[in-house]
């Protein structure tokens, strides 16, 4: 139940919060939230004091916002936090190079963590992963990855290349690859292989 007054919201209600200071949760002193000499109460040290497992879930958010400035922007277009369990951290890589990059500065990535969290981050571990997620240049206002779709010429060139070779698995592989290239090339302006000198 909300309650709404004079000196702030409720949020819990009074008979949920006499429960929750009876589990531990929640201090409850009798009143609504805000009101009296008390200072006002950040929402998230509310809702992790109501549910506790929220506090690691939202640390992991952000360290994921940080990430940037804890690696760096060249380690950062290569990585991603992909999940805080237990206290450790596990970093999702997509090519090998940056596997050993990140396990040899795995200390130093484990030091930088504890100098901004404290004790919340005690171990880091750096894994093989599915693709990063895209730079902040490729991603909308919403948060998706603003995607296209190869022209009408693009398609053409790609079916005629594909079009002589005999053996199906070898020409869908074939159109797949052209297709990732022409679109990768596609917003930077490179010339695409077959239009090089």
């Amino acid at each position: 139940m909300i309650r709404a007054g004079i000196g702030g919201v409720n949020l819990t209600g009074r008979l949920a919060a006499k429960r929750m200071a009876r589990e531990g949760r929640l201090k409850y002193d009798g009143g609504a939230m805000g009101m009296g000499r008390r200072n006002p109460v950040r929402v998230g040290s509310l809702l992790t004091s109501a549910v506790p497992a929220l506090a690691e879930r939202m640390l992991e958010q952000t360290i994921r916002r940080q990430w940037a400035d804890i690696v760096g922007p060249d380690a950062a277009r290569r990585s991603r936090p992909a999940s805080l369990r237990q206290g450790t951290l596990e970093i999702t890589v997509d090519n090998s190079p940056w596997l050993q990059e990140l396990t040899l500065r795995a200390g130093t990535i484990a030091a930088a963590l504890a100098a901004r969290h404290g004790a919340a981050v005690t171990a880091v571990r750096v894994t093989m992963g599915a693709a990063v997620a895209p730079a902040s240049d490729e991603v909308s206002r919403e948060g998706r990855a603003i995607s296209r779709s190869l022209t009408d010429a693009e398609r053409g060139i790609v079916e005629a290349t594909a079009r002589p070779i005999a053996d199906p698995v070898v020409a869908s592989s074939l159109r797949r690859l052209l297709t990732k290239d022409l679109l990768a090339r596609g917003k930077s302006g490179i010339p695409v292989a077959s239009e090089q000198p």
